[in-house]
């Protein structure tokens, strides 16, 4: 991510995350991009790929144990904390002054608790949407309170 000292948007799901930042005039553009490469694998690449097997002590037969975890989910999880890694690190080398997160309901709580202490200090707020695929032009649009708090509390637009 490029050196900014203004404002940071992350916007994130469970495989892709987009870093923007206003420049100059303002307008939110994209500077960074992370997306995880295992996001459309099959759970069988992903490890297990069928549940293991008991038999039932009073009959010959055979039954499926459920999984413990979701592989799909414990990967998006650990992408998420990535991003989050990722943000923090920005935030310690000074890339932003104020930071706003934009993600899904149980991946924007995750990549919040993911911050550390510092980060965490500069959160302007969150908002609980799905805008990873949402071109820059419109990003503006959904984020205006949050843009508008930012240029009030002194912050500049690049």
């Amino acid at each position: 991510m490029p050196h900014s000292p203004s404002l940071l948007v992350v916007v994130a799901d469970g495989a892709h995350a987009r870093f923007l930042h206003p420049d100059a005039a303002g307008v939110l553009r994209t500077v960074s991009r992370q997306d995880d490469p295992d996001a459309h694998q099959r759970t069988s690449d992903l490890g297990t790929d069928r549940p293991g097997r008991s038999f039932e002590s009073a009959n010959p037969a055979h039954h499926a144990i459920a999984p413990r975890h979701d592989l799909h989910r414990m990967a998006e999880d650990a992408f998420v904390r990535s991003v989050a890694a990722a943000v923090n690190a920005a935030g310690a080398r000074g890339e932003f002054a104020a930071l706003v997160l934009v993600a899904p309901d149980r991946r924007l709580g995750l990549l919040t608790e993911a911050l550390d202490r510092a980060t965490a200090a500069k959160l302007l707020g969150t908002l609980n949407k799905d805008l990873v695929k949402t071109p820059d032009p419109e990003m503006a649009a959904h984020l205006s309170s949050f843009l508008a708090a930012h240029h009030r509390a002194g912050g500049t637009p690049g």
